[in-house]
């Protein structure tokens, strides 16, 4: 296939499902298995990783008055009532301090998993049958409507649930955010609006680590088409998950996550059929 048309697929399906909790991993492995892409490949590898950038910027600019909010009044608060340790800003950087060390340390282990279509394909169907169960039982027990209300301790937890998300790729770093905050008390949009603050940190140390591996470790050279098709990648994963965002955002205010959770359960036993019947 035309790399420049790879990219462009890949470049949507980044886009797509990087912020929804149906796991952006599991979906760009099975494509770029389906589009035969040499999987072994450090370029491509690398690819994956970029466009991911491509995506958490569209969470800066769509978020950015939220972003200039929190800048501003950091470190009491717009209302005054806030310190250093339970502002929203410091609340998502404890979050992704709890997530990074453990992550880092198990990154070889992360690394096998995130090549088994097996640990993707279960990942996605427990994932589903969690998130299932979690906003049935607790969306009508949320006790915190907007990140401004959030503790501690509803930060610690959540960075926690991010080490499953990291360590079994398919789990989706979304829906463990989203899961994790709803156990917490926290509401559909809060819970969904701290996913995407805290991809921020999280996806930015996750691609600068692996782009600094893989300048270290990888001896191929990146030609000019190569770099013109990384670009594309990048550009249309920004732009899709942009439309992306707004319309998820729109959404949760008025309908849960069940439907997500049946699509995760579809793909991931799709994938698995898949994979033994082969």
């Amino acid at each position: 296939m035309n790399d420049y048309l790879a990219a462009l697929i890949i470049g949507v399906v980044e886009g797509l499902t990087e912020f929804l909790p149906v796991s952006s991993t599991a979906h760009i492995r099975i494509a770029q298995e389906l589009l035969h892409l040499p999987l072994d490949d450090s370029y491509w590898k690398m690819f994956a990783i970029v466009i991911q950038l491509g995506a958490v910027l569209s969470v800066l600019v769509y978020f950015r008055g939220r972003i200039a909010s929190f800048l501003k009044s950091f470190p009491q608060g717009s209302d005054g009532q806030h310190t250093w340790w339970n502002h929203p800003l410091s609340l998502v950087l404890l979050s992704f301090v709890v997530t990074a060390i453990p992550c880092l340390l198990m990154d070889k282990f992360i690394g096998e998993n995130l090549e088994s279509l097996t640990v993707i394909g279960w990942a996605l169907v427990i994932g589903g049958v969690v998130m299932w169960v979690v906003d049935k039982q607790f969306s009508d027990r949320a006790t915190t409507e907007r990140m401004e209300g959030m503790t501690l301790r509803q930060a610690v937890v959540i960075g926690f649930t991010q080490i499953f998300a990291a360590a079994f790729p398919g789990v989706s770093r979304s829906m463990a955010t989203i899961a994790g905050g709803q156990i917490m008390g926290l509401s559909r949009p809060a819970a969904l609006e701290f996913s995407f603050f805290l991809s921020i940190p999280v996806m930015f140390a996750a691609t600068g680590y692996k782009l600094l591996q893989f300048v270290l470790e990888s001896d191929t050279t990146v030609s000019a088409q190569q770099w013109q098709v990384l670009a594309v990648g990048f550009v249309v994963s920004f732009f899709v998950a942009w439309a992306v965002i707004a319309w998820f955002m729109a959404w949760v205010n008025k309908h849960g996550f069940a439907p997500f959770a049946v699509y995760r359960i579809i793909v991931g036993s799709a994938t698995l059929a898949w994979i033994y019947s082969s």
